[in-house]
């Protein structure tokens, strides 16, 4: 057996980045910028006002200043004159400031009759004036690579970006092997069970910026397995789930093999996961995970997601570990590096008490996995630990 951070060189080796595509800013969302977005604007694109009220000179903002309004300047409809001494303009929030002022009164410390106003004691000093280019200039970058969310989006619009350079999304293939296995939906016979895991990691795998196919259940043939392969083909990474031991009905191992694998690693000293492998087949990455559910879904975050962030531009690193305090003491850990599903709540972390790694049940009301060393001594309440967050 291999180490976890052993297997996770080898997946990042296995991996291939997958090119790049131009895609309209409207499908940007979630997409990873594959290129340095380059603004071609200012922003703003003119000195405009922070506030409601009335431009003028600085030289007039005096208390009691009694001035004549000339005008006014609006969002998208500049005063096309020149302020001059003893003259203001009214102007709205967002306005460009006209020629010759270079301040903003707000219009609470102004009192207008007519045409004319008088400036109170209140003014202040602030010119309530956004200079041009306060926010960016022409040729600003948003660098890649970076995963692009709503405010990312709002700022390449802003910069007048149209469509961007994303890296094109790996393709996944999804095939679940066994003769037990039925689509959710479909009526399960006496000895079947519903293929649970394919749809939790399309899930995780999609949130993670990839897109996941599911292919048909693989039964326990040769011939079945061979054909999902087939299917597969033109993805950049197939996973399997299921049949990667080495029992009498795990065909994956040998099916592959016989075409051609060039497996990486078999068996990680981990828990849940034990049975993993991974290698190239047929020109792409192959991952094969275990079939009990939580192991599938541990195995997802421990290995697939770092995979696909490589991928995607991203960078080779492990999934992220945060640091909590233990709620209750813990025993000793024994050899493989144990993923416990766990709560943390106010910076406190309870490992369930329910390990089964066929129970989703206990998955679902986990929101970390709390992470032993191998052979960790017990620890006690109040102890510092890792865990990576769900």
């Amino acid at each position: 057996m291999i180490t976890v951070d052993e297997a996770l060189a080898h997946l990042f080796r296995t991996g291939r980045t997958t090119g790049s595509e131009t895609v309209a800013l409207t499908a940007a969302a979630g997409r990873v910028l594959a290129g340095d977005a380059v603004a071609g604007r200012d922003q703003p694109p003119f000195a405009s006002s922070a506030m409601d009220g009335y431009a003028l000179r600085a030289a007039d903002a005096r208390a009691g200043a009694v001035l004549d309004v000339i005008g006014e300047s609006a969002a998208g409809h500049r005063f096309a004159g020149r302020v001059g001494p003893g003259q203001a303009v009214r102007i709205f929030t967002g306005a460009p400031v006209p020629e010759g002022a270079d301040r903003v009164v707000m219009q609470e410390d102004v009192a207008r009759e007519g045409e004319r106003i008088t400036l109170a004691d209140t003014i202040g000093e602030s010119d309530h004036i956004r200079p041009r280019g306060v926010d960016f200039t022409i040729g600003a970058r948003v660098a890649a690579p970076r995963r692009l969310g709503p405010s990312e989006i709002a700022l390449l619009a802003a910069m007048n970006l149209g469509t961007l350079e994303v890296t094109r999304k790996p393709q996944v293939a999804l095939i679940s092997t066994g003769d037990e296995l039925v689509m959710p939906g479909d009526d399960p016979g006496p000895d079947q069970i519903v293929a649970s895991n394919t749809f939790g990691l399309k899930a995780l795998i999609d949130a993670a910026g990839a897109e996941a196919r599911i292919l048909p259940i693989a039964r326990d043939t040769d011939a079945a397995i061979a054909a999902a392969f087939d299917l597969a083909r033109g993805t950049d990474l197939v996973v399997t789930i299921g049949g990667a031991s080495v029992g009498d009905h795990d065909l994956v191992g040998p099916v592959a093999a016989a075409r051609g694998m060039e497996q990486s690693f078999y068996k990680v000293a981990m828990r849940p996961g034990k049975p993993l492998m991974a290698g190239r087949m047929d020109g792409v990455a192959m991952v094969g995970l275990p079939g009990n559910p939580v192991s599938a879904i541990v195995c997802g975050h421990v290995f697939l997601v770092p995979m696909l962030r490589a991928m995607l531009g991203l960078g080779a690193a492990p999934a992220p570990r945060l640091r909590a305090v233990l709620a209750h003491d813990l025993p000793g850990n024994g050899p493989r590096e144990h993923y416990m599903r766990a709560r943390v709540e106010a910076g406190s972390i309870a490992a369930g008490d329910r390990r089964d790694s066929s129970l989703l049940s206990v998955l679902t009301s986990a929101n970390a996995l709390l992470v032993r060393a191998p052979g960790d001594g017990p620890r006690r309440k109040g102890d510092e630990v890792d865990y990576i967050a769900l």
